[in-house]
């Protein structure tokens, strides 16, 4: 079912397409502030064997860099889905919502179905381009499904979490949203986690069927639908994955839409990926097969890949996992630089969001980024012994400063100590970068607002006529 705010909105618009394919792709470290960037340029460079701090990720070297102003209309600190929404809407908007905009009450279904925001996504389906989305998260989570979904709450997940008196009201969870989407001929490449979003409680999940004494786990849905076989049903050409086993016997063809999910919540961090019993494709081998899928498209692609799982070590208080995940993404990036032409494609590399890292203590030239600070020569001092990594806030909070003379700050589990005692760590409020090269990669420059990127990224896509550039300003400017 078309929103009908959505439906007049794209009628509204005429796109005039070039003769010449033209794609964006749009990765997002989720949570990957600057802090978290150079953190992990240098974590990358020691594990060459280099000192670290002369090293680039692929990104580091993109012409064109931009600093993004990522408050939400409600609030200092942003959170990932008011952050998407604005990116890929142009129109900022309320922390927790997609797709929605900022007059609508959190958690209001009819007031959010009166006024939604038409995706980049949709736009493009309408236009007759290819979509996909790649995730580590939940494919429902607020990223991904900035994509698709338009709802006033980010945790309407599936039946379960959503309200009764929104669904009597007409709103649908987003996992719903994602196989229902009504745009052309809906998203083509999709591949992340949440598998139990999609699957009923009475069915267990093929991964975790808790045989040989392994843990159990079933579908979260209690409206008793399977939305993955309605999925593969809605169209000829659909394929659905869930192993490692089965992604790789994939061989990427024209009219061939592909669903992966991974997980039944969100994909396994990269530093544990290799445990995984059924196995898991990396964030680069993802992005590889999508962007060779959507390629058969001539008409052009819009790819969003995000590396979801930054921003949870991040929350987690655990940077090892963190730096890992963004030096995953850096690996994608690369690989989708090389595999698509500049002067056709467009590869914008952000975030949503920052987190409360700091690096600091003057420590040596290549000291362990993850280590304690030797300090430099020049500045002797009798301080305790301390991590360049901190968090200004979050579990790793000690109410006296500990003793970290005989604690290794490098093991993968090792939880960096935070200034303020929290359950959970938090965002951060501070600019984020953006890297971009290729066609209309000027066009990211300077001190940005966020929901500006979705202008230089539409104007790739769907080029607007002259005439209506002034209906596409959007409030937040």
């Amino acid at each position: 079912m078309k929103h009908s705010v959505i439906g007049l909105a794209l009628g509204a618009l005429v796109f005039a397409q070039s003769a010449l394919s033209k794609n964006v792709v749009l990765f997002l470290g989720d949570g990957m502030g600057i802090s978290t960037v150079t953190a992990a340029r240098i974590f990358a460079g020691q594990q060459q064997g280099l000192p670290g701090e002369e090293y680039n990720l692929s990104f580091d070297k993109f012409e064109n860099v931009a600093l993004i102003k990522t408050y939400n209309i409600n609030s200092q600190v942003s959170d990932s889905a008011g952050t998407i929404s604005a990116i890929l809407t142009g129109e900022k908007t309320n922390i927790g919502f997609l797709g929605v905009n900022q007059s609508v009450a959190r958690g209001d279904c009819a007031q959010s179905l009166r006024n939604t925001l038409p995706t980049l996504a949709e736009l493009a389906e309408q236009a007759g381009l290819a979509t996909g989305v790649v995730s580590t998260a939940r494919i429902t989570h607020a990223t991904p499904a900035g994509m698709y979904a338009h709802v006033p709450d980010r945790n309407w997940e599936n039946s379960a979490t959503l309200p009764a008196d929104a669904r009597e009201a007409g709103c649908r969870d987003i996992a719903q949203q994602m196989i229902e989407f009504a745009h052309g001929d809906g998203l083509d490449v999709i591949l992340g986690g949440g598998r139990a979003q999609f699957m009923p409680t009475s069915e267990i999940d093929p991964e975790y069927s808790g045989s040989e004494g392994g843990s159990r786990k079933t579908g979260l849905r209690n409206d008793d639908r399977n939305l993955l076989r309605e999925w593969l049903a809605g169209a000829p050409g659909r394929k659905y994955v869930w192993n490692a086993e089965q992604f790789s016997a994939l061989k990427p063809a024209p009219g061939q839409q592909v669903l992966g999910l991974f997980e039944p919540s969100h994909m396994q961090f990269e530093a544990d990926r290799a445990k995984d019993a059924a196995g898991e494709p990396s964030l680069a081998e993802m992005t590889r097969f999508a962007i060779e899928s959507l390629q058969h498209h001539t008409q052009g692609f819009l790819l969003l890949v995000e590396a979801g799982r930054i921003d949870h070590a991040h929350h987690f208080g655990n940077a090892y996992r963190a730096l890992v995940d963004t030096v995953a993404l850096s690996d994608a990036v690369a690989v989708a630089h090389e595999m698509t032409n500049p002067e056709e494609t467009l590869i914008v590399v952000t975030a949503d969001h920052s987190h409360t890292l700091t690096i600091s203590g003057y420590p040596a030239r290549g000291n362990p980024i993850l280590g304690k600070v030797e300090a430099n020569p020049v500045l002797k001092t009798n301080d305790p012994v301390y991590t360049t990594l901190t968090y200004a806030n979050g579990p790793g909070y000690q109410a006296k400063y500990p003793d970290l003379s005989d604690t290794d700050t490098e093991d993968p589990n090792y939880r960096q100590v935070s200034a303020v005692p929290l359950v959970v760590e938090t965002h951060a409020g501070e600019d984020v970068a953006a890297y971009a090269t290729g066609v209309n990669s000027q066009a990211v420059r300077g001190v940005m607002e966020q929901n500006r990127l979705f202008h230089a990224m539409r104007d790739v896509l769907l080029a607007p006529p002259a005439e209506s550039a002034a209906v596409q300003e959007a409030p937040g400017n």
